[in-house]
């Protein structure tokens, strides 16, 4: 007869035994329903939709290139159909290797490294399996041409009859500051969302696809783009194409959302490391970092330093950066206060992360909330744009004209004396005309207009212009 200890035993184990089959009935109820691809620079993004979690494993084979991802405890829903022009993908096909796991095999034009992990729901999507096939140095592939989802600024027509004041051309050696536009979010990660189906990704694109126009227009600028297309770049990532690029300045550009749908508003950021100066900056920067799905230092090498030096130079470059970003984010938040309505009159600062350069000023544009209808609504609109783009440079330009990077065409005029004189204020008095402004100060009408975002000549008693210095010229 059993004994007791033989007969727990059996029962455990049949226990063990109904329970597997539980778990293994439950996973193989995983479908994956469809498949989505974006192209970047430098990788493809590949993102398998499914209904719920599974196991995974991928490997690359040759002669001829391919890569195998095999999805332990799912099944096909739904055919794979994905365009794969401008990727180093020529096809795809699956089968099952078993009645619960799915082999997917992606042919290849060339060799490619991959990297892959899941993901689990969020307010957007279920379930996701992501794999990555970043290109070889030696073959990578040229930037892909703007996603056809996203529409084109048009660029503002220049008036030929007020022609740019002229300057002196720049002695050799004197280069361009180089401000760097991050358009948030993109590819798998949308970002915020409209009532009428505006996306962020799409919209900040636009935005700072004018902004780099409008920059790199001005003599001593060159703007360059974190991204070009519709492609996702992690947050530290993006902070690293900004170093790469030597940039004097990282502007991020966003158009969150808030929990109500109320909340109105332009703000601009700034870091800080002792948490936000009010809840929707802290808000906003948990929902901003949350989108950095996957997981140094500058121009100072640190190497053969020790730790107390180098955390002392670290803190130094941390301060003097966050000390010039809360100057040009003040100057870039009242220039965008004439176009739209402010959230807060001053710069905020929460711990966004990609702000947290200890060598790059870097600053964070939230553009307006796309959550609030009426503000959706003009942040879609090309005129808009422009003049959120205009409110940007001009506070960058601003800025520069004060504090130009040593080495720079911007500082050798000022230190050559060739600047006629810096940005100066002026109420206008009744009877004043944008022309007879104009003559006062020694510049164009067109110039005062772009200035100060003017899309007329019409002033009003009391109103405040910026004028510019002659640096203003724009690029012949």
């Amino acid at each position: 007869m059993m004994g007791l200890g033989m007969r727990f035993r059996a029962l455990v184990a049949a226990v063990g035994v109904l329970f597997l089959a539980v778990t293994v009935d439950a996973v193989a109820d995983t479908k994956v329903n469809s498949v989505r691809l974006w192209r970047a620079p430098d990788n493809t993004r590949l993102v398998f939709d499914l209904t719920g979690p599974v196991q995974h494993s991928v490997f690359t084979l040759t002669a001829p290139d391919r890569l195998v991802i095999d999805i332990n405890g799912a099944t096909l829903g739904a055919p794979l159909n994905v365009n794969t022009s401008n990727t180093p993908i020529t096809a795809m096909r699956s089968a099952q290797r078993t009645p619960t796991d799915l082999r997917v095999v992606i042919d290849l034009k060339k060799a490619v490294t991959p990297k892959s992990f899941s993901l689990a729901p969020n307010a957007q999507y279920g379930n996701r399996l992501v794999v990555d096939l970043f290109d070889n140095a030696a073959d990578a592939a040229p930037p892909p041409a703007p996603a056809p989802s996203v529409a084109t600024v048009p660029a503002v027509p220049v008036t030929p009859a007020e022609p740019a004041i002229k300057l002196p051309p720049a002695p050799a050696g004197k280069r361009d500051i180089v401000v760097v536009i991050d358009a948030g979010h993109g590819g798998e990660d949308p970002g915020a969302s409209g009532s009428r189906g505006q996306r962020e990704k799409d919209v900040v694109l636009q935005i700072a696809r004018e902004t780099q126009r409008q920059i790199s227009g001005m003599k001593g600028f060159r703007a360059e783009l974190t991204r070009t297309g519709d492609y996702f770049i992690p947050l530290r990532g993006r902070t690293e194409i900004a170093r790469k690029k030597g940039a004097d300045l990282f502007v991020s550009i966003h158009a969150d959302a808030a929990p109500s749908a109320a909340a109105f508003g332009a703000s601009v950021f700034a870091l800080s490391d002792r948490g936000a100066t009010s809840e929707t900056a802290r808000w906003l920067a948990d929902s901003e970092n949350r989108s950095d799905l996957i997981g140094g230092a500058g121009n100072v090498s640190l190497d053969d330093k020790d730790r107390m030096l180098a955390g002392v130079l670290l803190d130094l470059s941390m301060t003097a950066s966050l000390t010039s970003s809360l100057n040009v984010g003040q100057k870039v938040l009242s220039n965008i206060g004439r176009v739209t309505p402010l959230h807060k009159q001053r710069v905020e600062q929460a711990g966004f992360m990609v702000l947290k350069s200890p060598d790059i000023p870097s600053i964070l544009v939230e553009t307006g909330f796309i959550s609030n209808a009426n503000e959706a609504s003009k942040l879609a609109a090309s005129n808009h744009q422009q003049a959120l783009a205009r409110s940007i440079s001009s506070g960058v330009r601003q800025f520069f004209q004060q504090n130009p990077p040593p080495g720079t065409y911007i500082a050798w005029l000022r230190d050559s004396g060739k600047i006629v004189q810096g940005p100066r204020d002026h109420r206008v008095n009744p009877g004043e005309t944008l022309a007879m402004i104009a003559v006062r100060y020694q510049v164009s009408p067109a110039t005062l207009r772009s200035a100060n975002n003017l899309s007329s000549d019409e002033l009003k008693i009391g109103q405040h212009l910026t004028i510019p210095g002659t640096e203003l010229a724009a690029k012949e």
